[in-house]
């Protein structure tokens, strides 16, 4: 990356300086950060989780660039827009270019308060196959007709390219970038999470079912379908019961994403 690809901040963030509605969400997309890196999806310094901030139309928080999963807190998060420009300042920069596909999703999707997109690694490898994401369990099920697929176009994602890959989403809550990462939209952070949990496990099932060398057992359609109805109930924004169950732990093993 070049220094052109960043944009930098000066001056210092206070807690007092933002609303408590934001300090929350700013609470929960660091603990998001902190509990992807426990589970060993970070990749060094890239890839993002952006997070819509309340009552602020058309701006974000994302992580400093240069930092580790597991140094994100609250504070050093920082506020852009949708064109990466940011919005008062602590001192950090960001990979602009890195937030282009989180800002194409964030400005089609009014229902995508929080952005994940990784390269963890099961996502990318059942990505890398040609029929994508099969219903061989209960985790893969949860997204039974409800994932997309976006085919990989290199580095640089072009005002086109963004415009392919948002068609190709939809109103889908994941995607499989073939060949390069995962993505999950959320209605909070927590839900985001949980359905790149729940995301990961299934490609991680799936390549250990293909490892074993014989032919693979799926439920039919219709008990799919059902299934998939059962799992996402009434349609509420999941996360709700795991999130303080997942807070617990991380306030055990990793308490500064609070600062």
């Amino acid at each position: 990356m070049t220094e052109s690809n960043f944009t930098h901040r000066g001056a210092t963030l206070a807690a007092g300086e933002i609303s408590e509605q934001e300090w929350q969400v700013r609470r929960d997309l660091a603990a998001c950060y902190r509990l992807c890196a426990l589970r060993q999806w970070d990749d060094l310094i890239y890839t993002h989780i952006s997070a819509a901030v309340p009552d602020e139309p058309g701006r974000f928080l994302i992580n400093p660039f240069g930092y580790r999963f597991d140094e994100i807190t609250a504070s050093n998060l920082v506020k852009i827009d949708l064109q990466g420009n940011i919005i008062g300042g602590n001192g950090y920069r960001i990979n602009v270019t890195g937030f282009a596909i989180h800002a194409a999703v964030h400005a089609a999707r009014a229902d995508a308060q929080c952005v994940m997109h990784l390269h963890n690694v099961n996502g990318i490898a059942v990505g890398a196959q040609e029929a994508g994401l099969l219903p061989l369990s209960q985790h893969a099920l949860r997204f039974y007709e409800q994932i997309g697929y976006h085919a990989y176009e290199g580095l640089a994602l072009s005002a086109n390219e963004q415009e392919r890959l948002v068609e190709k989403l939809g109103s889908h809550p994941a995607m499989l970038l073939r060949n390069h990462g995962t993505l999950t939209c959320g209605r909070t952070v927590a839900e985001a999470f949980v359905l790149m949990d729940t995301l990961d496990k299934a490609c991680e099932i799936q390549i250990k079912a293909q490892s074993g060398g014989t032919r693979l057992v799926m439920p039919d359609a219709a008990t799919c379908a059902r299934t998939h109805l059962e799992l996402i109930g009434d349609g509420s924004p999941e996360g709700a019961l795991e999130w303080p169950a997942l807070l617990r732990q991380l306030d055990q093993l990793s308490p500064a994403y609070k600062n």
